[in-house]
C-alpha cells in the first residue's frame, strides 16, 4: 500500500495526502475528512520514518524517572504506564530513562534529536536538572515542583494539601497527638519535592489545629525502631499518618505486637495501600490523571508556544474503617 493508492481512492493528489498526514499545510476540512476516510478504508499505515522526516518530529517523548534504591518501583511504574498510555493517544512512543544521569542525561537526549520533548520525574527542591531544562531547546514538563518554578511547566498532586487533609481528618475525630511516618531518610536528604511538601503540609495543619505532632523518616529496615520510639516516647499518639507505601504493612504488624491495633490506633495512608493490608483511610496518588495531564501539557508545548505554570491536583481523602474517634 502506497500513498498514491490513498490519493487515488480519495480523488486527490499524493501531495495532499502527505500534507494531511504531516499537518505542514492547511487542508480544507472536507478534503481532510475524505483523505482520513480513505486511509481507514484501505488500512493504510504511513511509514513512521517518512512521517517523522516530513514533520521534523520523532514521534517519541522521553520519560526521565531515576529508579534509585529508595524509589518505590510499583508507584513509579503507575506513573510510567499512565504517561505511555496518554502518549499513544497522541501517536507518540515513550523512551524510558531510568538511570540517575542528571543534567548529562538530559543534554545527551536533547543532542541526539531522538525525542520531541521530555517529562521529568523525581524532582528535587533544588534540582540540578532545572537549569539545563531552561537552557535546552526541548519542550519539557516536570511531574513534581522544585522551589524555583520560573519558566517551567509542572504538574503534581498537591502533597502539602494531602498532608494537611490527613491531619484535619484526624483532628475532626478528636485526636490530639498524631505521628507522621514518612519516606526513607535519603529521600529527605536530597530534598525530594513531594516528600518535603507533604511534611510541610502536615506540620502546618497540626500547628493550626493545636495537635501534638512528630514526624519520623522510615525505611524497611527501621520500621521496628520507629515503632519502638513512638510507643516508648510518644505513648499518647492515637493517630498515625503513613507516607511510605512499602512500610504500611510492617508498621501495622509492629504496632500490633505492642497491643496497638486499628482503629484504636487510627491510621491514614498517603498513597496506594499494598495488597494484604486491610483497607485504610487514604489519599490515593492520582497517577493516571497526573501522567495524562503531563503528556497533554507537553504536547501543547511541542505544538505551539510555551505556557509555563504549575498545575496541582486536589487530593481526595477516602474514609474507611481504619480511622475512628479518639479512644
Amino acid at each position: 500500500m502506497r500513498i498514491s493508492d490513498v490519493a487515488r481512492h480519495a480523488g486527490v493528489s499524493p501531495s495532499t495526502v502527505s500534507y494531511v498526514l504531516s499537518g505542514k499545510r492547511s487542508i480544507s476540512e472536507a478534503t481532510t475528512r475524505r483523505v482520513r476516510e480513505s486511509i481507514d478504508a484501505l488500512g493504510y499505515q504511513p511509514h513512521a520514518g517518512a512521517r517523522s522526516l516530513a514533520s521534523r518530529r520523532s514521534n517519541v517523548i522521553a520519560l526521565v524517572i531515576p529508579l534509585r534504591e529508595d524509589v518505590h518501583v510499583p508507584v513509579a511504574m503507575r506513573f510510567a504506564v499512565s504517561v505511555v498510555t496518554a502518549a499513544r493517544a497522541f501517536d507518540h512512543d515513550v523512551l524510558l530513562l531510568t538511570q540517575g544521569e542528571g543534567p548529562d542525561g538530559l543534554r545527551r537526549v536533547a543532542g541526539s534529536a531522538m525525542v520531541d520533548g521530555v517529562i521529568v520525574m523525581d524532582v528535587e527542591a533544588d534540582d540540578a536538572r532545572v537549569p539545563v531544562l531552561r537552557s535546552l531547546d526541548l519542550p519539557s514538563v516536570l511531574i513534581g515542583v522544585p522551589e524555583d518554578t520560573e519558566g517551567l511547566t509542572c504538574v503534581d498532586l498537591d502533597f502539602a494539601a494531602a498532608g494537611a487533609a490527613c491531619v484535619h481528618h484526624l483532628a475532626d475525630l478528636g485526636h490530639t497527638e498524631v505521628a507522621f511516618v514518612g519516606q526513607p531518610p535519603s529521600v529527605y536528604e536530597r530534598r525530594t519535592g513531594f516528600a518535603e511538601r507533604t511534611v510541610a503540609g502536615f506540620e502546618e495543619a497540626a500547628a493550626e489545629r493545636g495537635i501534638v505532632a512528630t514526624s519520623h523518616p522510615c525505611s524497611p529496615d527501621t520500621v521496628r525502631e520507629v515503632v519502638g520510639t513512638l510507643v516508648g516516647e510518644h505513648p499518647g499518639v492515637t493517630g498515625l499518618i503513613v507516607h511510605n507505601e512499602p512500610s504500611v504493612g510492617p508498621l501495622l504488624e509492629a504496632f500490633a505486637e505492642h497491643g496497638r491495633t486499628v482503629p484504636g490506633l487510627s491510621v491514614v495512608a498517603i498513597g496506594p495501600v499494598p495488597p494484604g493490608v486491610p483497607p485504610l483511610t487514604s489519599v490515593d496518588l492520582p497517577a493516571e490523571e497526573v501522567g495524562a495531564r503531563a503528556v497533554g501539557l507537553l504536547m501543547d508545548k511541542i505544538d505551539g508556544p510555551a505556557h509555563p505554570g504549575v498545575t496541582l491536583q486536589v487530593p481526595r481523602l477516602t474514609t474507611r474503617d481504619s480511622t475512628a474517634p479518639r479512644p
